[in-house]
């Protein structure tokens, strides 16, 4: 049974003392998507002066564009979280994910632990049933201390250098501790699930898991505003058997949750709360399992404005700006059937995500073809903004 959104469990633990800004389906003669702002009186539609979240996100001062625009009345924040989720009436307001033009990029293997766990699911090529002897075998080659080796250091090339001689080298490691990082795209844009949707795993994945993220809202300009949380779905068998099927791995109908609101960096929160950040995820199954994990931010390998410049720079440009999720410390090896087997989801989990500043992201796991189907486009989203008369000015 999908989890009721409600301020307790989906505000930050200080409520709404920060700056919270995200979309929501706002009913109407003609019904669309509005940027919403949160404030101790409620939901305000911020889409009379900001057609788009990313159009907010442009303005040379967003914190200041924001706080001057008083936008209209939508409903108490309690009313828009509990009409959220499989059960909404679309007569009533309800919540999205937090973006709309930015594209979706993700940096991956940024936690040695993770980094780790990525080298284990190509040695196994793919199979869940191998990890367990492969862990071992990769351990006692590489050990599990690398979080202090600092990517595309002389140390770094130093200990790649003595793992090709031991026949140990990965693309993992390559862009675990070399200098580029790994920058791909998640999902196309408008694609993203919100708190309190289904997210979708492919029914022909047999090892897969949750990945909770910290994720960054970036403008063109390659300026951090802001942070929220993600949940990267992922196929592990799928990426194992090959790297190449990174983009089936990731990219499947509702496999990426982004949520609940994005915080704004204001007097309560900035880039370095974003680095001390710590996520909880936890996932119960119908079948009475439970998975509780934590990702820290301060164990990351790469600096998240050290990614953000290696997504946005003189050879790459994003006009509309992009989220970016950060990478996950969290790789979950707990048996679920039997031992042996690993973790892999069940129709029916119950997956929260959590980080204090940032509040909880919620999601229910189906397959990706049982999910309702991605129909809201840039095209159809543009039509609705021009029949509700936001793109006349």
């Amino acid at each position: 049974m999908p989890l009721t959104l409600t301020p307790a469990n989906t505000l930050p633990a200080d409520g709404l003392a920060g700056t919270l800004i995200g979309r929501a389906w706002i009913p109407g003669t003609v019904a669309g998507p509005s940027p919403i702002v949160l404030r101790s009186d409620g939901v305000f539609d911020l889409s009379a002066r900001f057609a788009t979240l990313s159009e907010l996100l442009e303005q040379e001062a967003p914190l200041q564009a924001l706080r001057s625009t008083p936008g209209t009345f939508v409903c108490s924040v309690e009313a828009l979280l509990a009409n959220t989720g499989a059960h909404a009436d679309p007569a009533r307001p309800h919540l999205l994910a937090p973006l709309d033009l930015q594209v979706i990029k993700a940096a991956g293997v940024t936690f040695a632990a993770s980094m780790i766990e990525r080298v284990i699911e190509e040695q196994a090529g793919g199979d869940a049933a191998k990890a367990e002897a492969v862990r071992a075998t990769v351990q006692a080659v590489i050990g599990n201390n690398l979080r202090n080796i600092t990517p595309g250091s002389d140390k770094a090339m130093a200990l790649k250098a003595l793992l090709i001689e031991q026949g140990m080298w990965s693309q993992y490691l390559e862009v675990g501790i070399g200098p580029d990082a790994e920058v791909f795209t998640k999902a196309p844009v408008l694609s993203a699930v919100g708190s309190g949707s289904l997210i979708g795993v492919h029914p022909e994945s047999q090892w897969n898991n949750p990945e909770p993220e910290v994720v960054l809202a970036v403008d063109s300009r390659g300026r951090i505003h802001g942070a929220t949380l993600g949940n990267d779905v992922n196929l592990r068998d799928f990426e194992g058997r090959s790297a190449l099927l990174l983009s089936k791995a990731k990219d499947n109908n509702a496999s990426c949750a982004i949520g609940p609101f994005i915080r704004l960096f204001d007097e309560t929160f900035d880039l370095d709360a974003v680095r001390q950040c710590v996520v909880d995820l936890k996932v119960e199954g119908d079948d009475g399992f439970v998975l509780a994990g934590t990702s820290s931010m301060n164990q990351i390998s790469r600096d998240p404005q050290d990614l953000a410049a290696q997504t946005l720079n003189a050879n790459h440009q994003y006009p509309d700006g992009f989220l970016l999720f950060l990478g996950t410390l969290f790789a979950p090896t707990e048996d679920r059937d039997h031992a042996g087997a690993g973790f892999t989801h069940k129709a029916g989990d119950q997956v929260s995500i959590s980080s204090p500043l940032l509040g909880s992201l919620h999601n229910q796991v189906t397959g990706s073809d049982q999910a309702s189907p991605w129909t809201f486009g840039v095209g159809a989203l543009m039509r609705n903004l021009a029949e509700r008369g936001l793109l006349q000015r």
